[in-house]
């Protein structure tokens, strides 16, 4: 197989990895949400997907629309956002990873807590779409640090994992 071939290929079952684990570690880190919840009710009626969106633009009757199951309102466009986010960084962590594996220390840990910090503590806060990192709860900073540690490794396990079914026949 030709070298460029290999490395599209190659970077093609990366994509395909990142999604898949992408979607895997969305619904990890709700899981983790719901032992550890980041936010008070009164915070989280408005989450930060629905903050955010509506400080692009979009109106409140659509950032909060919901399905019905269960006899529970569910917020379908949050999970947009969510999935959306947790996809995106899966994908640019796979890839990255074929070019540099330093991205892969501790398993995904690190990178993790990067993306928790960098969202959670500086743009996130300087958006105003949450508070300040000195105005968020204790409780707060440990969901979602362990939160994003417990979704970039669950995105290291099952994107390697992907990959390399993907790859096992490129040599």
């Amino acid at each position: 197989m030709a070298l460029k071939k290999k490395q599209s290929s190659k970077l093609n079952a990366a994509i395909k990895a990142g999604v898949v684990a992408g979607l895997i570690s969305g619904l990890v880190k709700f899981g983790w949400e719901n032992v550890l919840p980041p936010r008070t009710p009164k915070r989280d009626a408005t989450n930060p997907p629905q903050k955010l969106l509506q400080q692009m633009g979009v109106p409140e009757s659509a950032t909060h629309a919901a399905y019905r199951y269960s006899e529970q309102d569910m917020p379908w466009v949050s999970y947009l956002v969510h999935f959306g986010f947790s996809t995106s960084f899966a994908v640019l962590y796979q890839v990255l990873a074929q070019y540099e594996p330093k991205i892969k220390a501790g398993g995904g840990s690190v990178f993790g807590l990067t993306v928790w910090a960098a969202f959670h503590l500086g743009i996130m806060p300087a958006m105003k779409t949450v508070p300040s990192a000195k105005e968020q709860p204790t409780e707060e900073h440990i969901s979602e640090a362990l939160g994003h540690i417990v979704w970039m490794w669950t995105n290291d396990v099952i994107g390697d994992e992907v990959y390399h079914r993907l790859t096992k026949h490129i040599q």
